[in-house]
């Protein structure tokens, strides 16, 4: 089953082939792709790479997460479904003093 994993910190000069190269030392690449800015665009500086196999996936995430593409320590771990990101979500109004303070 195919596994695809975030890679973070990328270098805005790196392309995807570059970046299919490197994690395909670790088994297939069905995909790999570097999210660009759709105003700019330029690289975001993170991307998506599918692998193949669970276990590929698994030996790229601890050989990459640290190792240094285009000169650019990455960031790589397993991604996470767009519904099932943490964090954010603010909201609400906060107690923050000043005028109109409750």
């Amino acid at each position: 089953m195919a596994k695809t994993l975030y890679v973070g910190n990328l270098n805005f000069r790196t392309e995807e082939e570059g970046l299919r190269a490197a994690f395909s030392e670790y088994g297939a690449v069905t995909d790999a792709r570097i999210v660009i800015d759709r105003d700019t665009g330029r690289s975001r500086g993170f991307g998506f790479v599918e692998m193949e196999d669970d276990a590929a996936a698994e030996t790229a995430i601890e050989s990459m997460n640290g190792a240094e593409l285009d000169g650019r320590p990455l960031r790589v771990n397993e991604a996470q479904p767009r519904g099932d990101r943490r964090g954010g979500g603010g909201g609400g109004r906060g107690r923050s003093g000043g005028y109109g303070a409750y």
